[in-house]
């Protein structure tokens, strides 16, 4: 059920799990804890759903294979999101085309519009019976005996609101509310990040994902739904801020000519739909992801820098390993640490391989070769990623 939020703080509601953030991260988790039976309200600060947010778009193939297993892929293809069989990857002058083989079920790569991912994200979650609420502020977490007991905020007409729950999700990105009220420490903090400058073109015959990288530049290609393709260029913080200066078209022709010279012709000869939108860049994260009667998925608990095109598939996976946690959670209160530490664990098991080589990728301090070795282990590092995906529905198989 998706309606706005209509609860006075004279009467909080009641739920199993209060998710807060309603995009890829949260809807994710309150869809897989309603699949479980378990009673959830999502609360999202944006009047409706679907809005579009900033985003790399590119899905990896573990975030292709949650999707799959969910039963989700057959939506995301009939929204008209274009399937990726190949990327094309520059180095400088040199490029290596690579397939996209066949592997745990995954044979294609996709990159949907937030706009059409997060909305039927959303659908899925209500349609297994979570409740959805659109237009919640939230601005603080409620305590009681010493734990994290619900949330506080404030509806799209201003009324004050009060919800209770035995787990409250923060789902709330990098500048999480639920992450702050609760003081969620930082276990790993990298040291580098990019800047990007993006938008979308029709008219381009790019049928696949193309990286683009040149010492100090980088860009990319993502086919992505209505006949577009988003394009970006990203250079260190300082470069992009000093082009910047002169306007966000001036910083994009820059760095696109920079990164892919090859590229700017046909990028020219297509057309912009949108405004050209920046992020100046952020050193990515890792916060601890649960305590006493609170969790963390996606951005809330973890960021890399964009660069490594991952964030949306890490969102999808911190969804699949808390939502197999939360059942313990409530069948037994006592043993709530346990379940949530094993959360931790396995999040960060993936995490922070990712977290320690997208940094490096980010810093701009190699060569083309260092590069080429960087990507290379960042490859391995998101197969290991598949690997645990897949392995946790064998140990399913098994208990049943």
């Amino acid at each position: 059920m998706i309606r706005p939020t209509r609860t006075s703080q004279d009467r909080p509601s009641r739920h199993d799990v209060v998710v807060v953030g309603g995009r890829v991260a949260g809807a994710a988790t309150a869809m897989l804890l309603a699949r479980r039976g378990v009673r959830v309200l999502v609360l999202e600060r944006a009047p409706t759903p679907g809005t579009d947010t900033l985003s790399t778009l590119a899905l990896m193939r573990a975030g292709v294979l949650q999707l799959g297993r969910w039963g989700l892929l057959g939506r995301l293809e009939a929204a008209g999101t274009p399937p990726v069989r190949q990327t094309v990857v520059h180095y400088g002058d040199e490029a290596d085309l690579v397939p996209i083989k066949e592997k745990a079920g995954v044979a294609a790569l996709y990159a949907p519009r937030r706009t059409v991912l997060d909305a039927m994200l959303v659908e899925a979650a209500a349609e297994a019976g979570a409740e959805v609420r659109f237009g919640a502020a939230v601005a603080d977490v409620v305590r009681e005996n010493g734990r994290v007991a619900g949330v506080a905020g404030r509806d799209r007409d201003g009324q004050a609101f009060e919800a209770r729950a035995s787990l409250v999700v923060g789902a709330d990105g990098m500048s999480s509310v639920v992450a702050r009220a609760v003081g969620a420490p930082t276990t790993w903090q990298g040291k580098s990040a990019g800047a990007f400058v993006y938008g979308f073109w029709t008219g381009l015959d790019v049928p696949g994902y193309e990286w683009f990288y040149r010492v100090g530049a980088t860009a990319g290609i993502i086919p992505t739904n209505d006949g577009r393709h988003c394009v970006w260029a990203g250079a260190r913080p300082e470069r992009f801020r000093e082009l910047a200066r002169g306007g966000l078209e001036r910083c994009f022709d820059e760095l696109l000519a920079e990164a892919a010279p090859e590229a700017v012709g046909a990028v020219a000869g297509g057309r912009r739909e949108e405004r050209l939108r920046g992020f100046p860049g952020l050193p990515g994260y890792l916060r601890k992801p649960w305590g006493a009667g609170w969790a963390l998925v996606g951005d809330a608990g973890s960021f890399r820098d964009p660069i490594g095109a991952h964030g949306i598939t890490d969102a999808l996976r911190d969804a699949e390993l808390l939502a197999r946690e939360v059942p313990a959670v409530l069948a037994d209160p006592a043993g709530e640490g346990r379940a949530l530490a094993g959360y931790g664990r396995r999040r960060d098991e993936a995490a922070v391989p990712l977290a320690e080589i997208t940094d490096a990728v980010a810093s701009y301090a190699w060569t083309l070769p260092e590069l080429r070795d960087l990507l290379i282990a960042l490859s391995k590092a998101m197969g290991r990623e598949v690997e645990m995906l897949t392995g946790l529905d064998a140990v399913t198989d098994a208990a049943a």
